[in-house]
């Protein structure tokens, strides 16, 4: 990711040299973790255990189940998104064109990274506060039409392939484009985004939204790894196992992984001293080798989990070819796990600076939120030791949460004869995503 500040890099701080184990024997520990688990998994959890959400959960606390059910928390979380929103807005059309504008902070640290963390621990925090929805639900209300339901019907085949096609082009403008800090590419590509989505809600009503909508697919995804659920009108304490699991099969949840797994892969490569040798020794452009290998690696994330979930066997009612999306729920956790890793620090010490320079949105001294002396502590700074140790634990949990969730789908789909070794390909391609995910993210 492109450094925001000529202070903080992105995420670079706690790599292989502040690990207090070597590379290899992080690689073997984190694969032998990854085996016993399995192993473990297959004597003691003989049955399904989470098959569609079985496990209901227990109610949560009945005062917050009453604000979080009210008429009038909907409202007010639609009003501050909408607020946060407008601010970007300013901050975006009259900011100055510097790394000092807020604007770049909150569209790549905020809006990208602070997402994924309150979703993880939250729920699906997009769906509740997203401007375009509160915009498209105002249009209808002036029009005397019903949100929900558009002009025509959503496309069950479509799924989510625009939504992978939108995160598509957030990474892009990110890790490949030439322009990723230039005030008017991010201000064309938000323009666009907003564009789409209303085009899209207009005619498609909410149902786009929840396909479509790059930012609130991938938060309702990481929202599935949160103890919330709301079931029949309750809201309830629930394993996020049991969650993960409700994740339907929908056409294009592979590509949306695919994108969010391969990008993250991508983002540690292009920090690695073997990428910056190859593209200052190349004989073309690194504008084109970037865009080459990030949609190698996302492609390639892709088809090994494809090519790993249809060498299963399955019941006679899946076809071989719809796997890969029966099992892509389990990929969820391992996204989350190399978010934190991946970016840990950049949320926290860039998400600060952002902060304070929000209280001075066009550059002119102002404090107008009281955070203009905020400053980050760069504690991780300090202490790579704990940082690199967070990174490893972050991989690994996630890769035997994946292992646990991918298991417990198997016994719903593999034919009974084949609950053991039908495993094994899938197996073999999370060992391979855990030791090249280390690899990478020891090399940036």
């Amino acid at each position: 990711m492109t450094p925001l500040s000529g202070t903080v890099e992105a995420h670079g701080i706690g790599g292989q040299a502040d690990l207090p184990i070597s590379l290899e024997l992080a690689v073997s520990g984190a694969v032998a973790a990854l085996v016993v688990s399995f192993t473990v998994l297959v004597v003691a959890w003989q049955r399904p255990r989470y098959d569609g959400g079985a496990h209901p959960g227990r109610p949560a606390p009945a005062w917050l189940d009453r604000v979080t059910g009210s008429a009038a928390f909907p409202v007010v979380l639609r009003l501050v998104g909408m607020v946060v929103a407008l601010f970007t807005v300013f901050t975006a059309v009259l900011g100055q064109n510097t790394l000092t504008n807020p604007f770049f902070g909150i569209f790549y640290v905020w809006w990208w990274v602070g997402l994924v963390f309150a979703s993880a621990l939250l729920g699906p925090v997009w769906r509740a506060i997203s401007p375009v929805r509160t915009i498209n639900a105002g249009i209808a209300k002036l029009a005397g039409s019903d949100p929900d339901e558009g002009l025509v019907r959503y496309p069950e085949w479509l799924g989510l392939w625009p939504a992978a096609l939108g995160l598509f082009a957030f990474v892009w403008l990110e890790l490949a484009s030439t322009h990723p800090t230039e005030l008017g590419s991010v201000r064309l590509w938000c323009a666009v985004y907003v564009g789409a989505m209303l085009i899209g809600g207009a005619v498609f009503g909410n149902r786009f939204f929840e396909n479509a909508d790059p930012f609130e697919v991938y938060s309702s995804l990481v929202a599935k790894l949160s103890p919330w659920a709301r079931v029949d009108g309750r809201l309830l304490l629930r394993s996020p196992l049991a969650n993960l699991s409700t994740i339907p099969p929908t056409p294009g949840l592979v590509g949306v992984v695919a994108v969010l797994f391969g990008s993250t892969a991508f983002d540690s490569f292009a920090e690695s001293s073997f990428w910056v040798k190859t593209y200052q020794n190349a004989s073309v452009s690194k504008f084109l080798l970037d865009n080459v290998a990030l949609v190698a690696f996302c492609l390639t994330a892709g088809l090994l989990f494809s090519i790993g979930s249809a060498l299963t066997p399955s019941r006679a009612d899946v076809p071989r070819r719809q796997l890969a999306r029966h099992y892509a729920h389990s990929i969820v956790p391992i996204v989350l796990g190399y978010i934190v890793a991946h970016y840990l620090t950049l949320f926290i010490d860039v998400g600060t600076q952002t902060l304070a320079r929000a209280s001075d949105p066009l550059g002119k001294g102002w404090d107008i939120l009281g955070t203009a002396a905020v400053e980050p502590s760069y504690w991780f700074s300090y202490h790579p030791e704990v940082l690199a140790t967070i990174k490893v634990l972050a991989v690994v949990v996630g890769h035997v949460v994946a292992a646990v969730a991918a298991h417990d789908r198997a016994l719903s789909l593999l034919p009974k004869r084949d609950q053991v070794t039908g495993q094994l390909p899938l197996l073999f391609v999370m060992v391979g995503f855990t030791a090249g995910g280390l690899f990478l993210l020891f090399s940036s």
